[in-house]
């Protein structure tokens, strides 16, 4: 029985996430988001806000440090066997079992505990999916009544929770359309509620954006998007990720049983949906987008559920645990022997800066800090982790980039006005796009680990010129959301021009 083995792969695995979260610098996203919990709100420039309550709630059980903001990550695994567990024990206590095995034994559940806006959207979706599962089963046992549509209910409240989580959500939402359309058509009322509850996430983030620029839906139909071109490389990529993240035990074991894998996805119709919907649509988004991993992990866990199902027996459900331990083995030895690696024997890696700015970033502020000088730097994720070395907000001077322009919204540059600022930076910077802004300007350069970094420092700021070139031209490309779209309130424009709206 597999429930003989669950025990101690979860707390292994739980053991081996403390230590990974604890052991890696926080990347430059989750540094994103550390200050997006430290600017607390109902929503951000990229994202809806559930990756900053939990980092928040992270904060004030636990503290600033690693392990602590990345705990909800480190739990997760976790919560999402419990939802597989909850929502298909009622089918079989025994295939359910075996189910969660399967996942927690994949590697990618013991090798990431870092925490991003997919991690809340991962869990709810989970258990929405359990959630409905649990109401359709409830009908097909003659509990039709207030027992099904409770669970409806929860379903569509745990989607709301995953609307406020990103909007893939979405997508999980597009599934359940196809169950209901073309499998369950008769039962459209608990659709309907699963909606009604969920409408209360499409709400907040309505809202959100209608007083702040239509930003995070602007920036995810749009301006993300602008840069998109049809390629096989980037399908191709998509499909060797999914072969990975699958791994090849269970694509072997699903071809050699193909023949009960394929009753097993007639038979359970709504689980199909769930798993292969989302991933058929990240595939058709592939054609023209780089898919990346972590978009991926909400609708993940439902492939091992539809296995666990579909294999005929215990023994061919042993031999598939066996191999995705032993690759499991394979990839924590690896871990280990890149943990013992001295970070001088990266000196070679082109990112090589990047290792350090992530690893020795409180040792780079420290030899920038000075009395009267405020901490700059020229892009996001850079100025994130800096900010968390420091302690203290650091802003983005310059254009940035098409992500994550939370300081658009965060950082009122008038208040600079007059400042001497030091603007930190990996890769030489050029003085002269800094020259408009100050008085004086000076290029100072730094070493840290082998790998040389600079600051740009500017005497005197000026504001008034800092909006009428920079600010402006981050208006003409990022604040051009359609004029038929109502607009509540701008802090951006309202900067810029005084109004909730700035003519391009």
């Amino acid at each position: 029985m597999p429930s003989n083995w669950l025990w101690l792969v979860a707390i292994g695995s739980l053991l081996w996430r403390l230590w990974v979260s604890a052991a890696l610098p926080l990347t430059g996203d989750e540094a994103l988001f550390y200050w997006w919990a430290r600017f607390l709100d109902y929503g951000y420039y990229d994202h809806p806000p559930m990756v900053a309550w939990w980092m928040a709630a992270a904060r004030a059980l636990l503290g600033d440090a690693n392990w602590a903001v990345r705990m909800p990550a480190t739990l997760l695994p976790l919560g999402v066997g419990w939802a597989m567990w909850w929502a298909w024990s009622p089918v079989s206590r025994e295939r359910a079992a075996w189910a969660v095995l399967l996942y927690w034994l994949a590697p990618v559940n013991w090798l990431n505990a870092m925490i991003a806006t997919d991690s809340p959207l991962i869990l709810w979706a989970a258990w929405s999916a359990a959630a409905m599962v649990r109401a359709e089963h409830a009908v097909s046992q003659g509990q039709g009544g207030g027992r099904a549509y409770r669970f409806y209910a929860l379903s569509g409240l745990f989607m709301a929770a995953a609307m406020l989580s990103k909007y893939f959500a979405v997508l999980l939402g597009l599934a359940y359309v196809v169950y209901f359309a073309l499998f369950a058509r008769a039962r459209w009322r608990g659709f309907a509620v699963m909606v009604l509850c969920a409408l209360p996430g499409v709400a907040v983030n309505l809202h959100w954006n209608l007083y702040h620029c239509w930003t995070n839906i602007m920036f995810n139909l749009f301006n993300r998007n602008e840069d998109a071109v049809a390629s096989w490389d980037t399908v191709l990529s998509y499909v060797g990720m999914m072969a990975y993240l699958i791994s090849p035990v269970l694509l072997w074991m699903g071809w050699q049983h193909r023949a009960a894998l394929m009753q097993t996805v007639r038979r359970h119709t709504l689980l199909t949906c769930v798993a292969v919907v989302p991933l058929l649509l990240f595939g058709l988004m592939s054609a023209k987008k780089v898919i990346g991993l972590h978009w991926v992990m909400g609708f993940y866990p439902f492939a091992f559920v539809l296995l666990a199902l579909a294999l005929p027996d215990g023994k061919a459900l042993s031999a598939t645990a066996k191999g995705l331990t032993v690759i499991l083995v394979l990839h924590l030895l690896a871990s280990v022997a890149l943990a013992l690696m001295g970070l001088h024997q990266w000196q070679h890696f082109r990112y090589y800066h990047r290792l350090v700015e992530a690893a020795r970033s409180e040792q780079m502020v420290q030899q920038v800090q000075a009395p009267g000088i405020v901490l700059a730097s020229n892009g996001y994720s850079s100025a994130a982790i800096f900010g968390y070395a420091a302690k203290t907000h650091v802003p983005v001077l310059g254009m940035g980039s098409v992500h994550a322009r939370q300081d658009d919204l965060t950082v009122d540059y008038r208040a600079l006005d007059g400042k001497t600022i030091r603007v930190m930076a990996t890769r030489e910077p050029s003085v002269e796009d800094y020259r408009p802004y100050f008085d004086q300007v000076r290029l100072l350069r730094y070493e840290q680990d082998g790998a040389p970094f600079w600051a740009v420092e500017g005497v005197n700021f000026h504001f008034d010129v800092y909006r009428e070139v920079v600010m402006a031209e981050v208006n003409r490309r990022y604040y051009r959301f359609p004029a038929w779209l109502p607009i509540k309130g701008c802090v951006f424009c309202q900067r810029l021009c005084g109004a909730n709206r700035c003519a391009p």
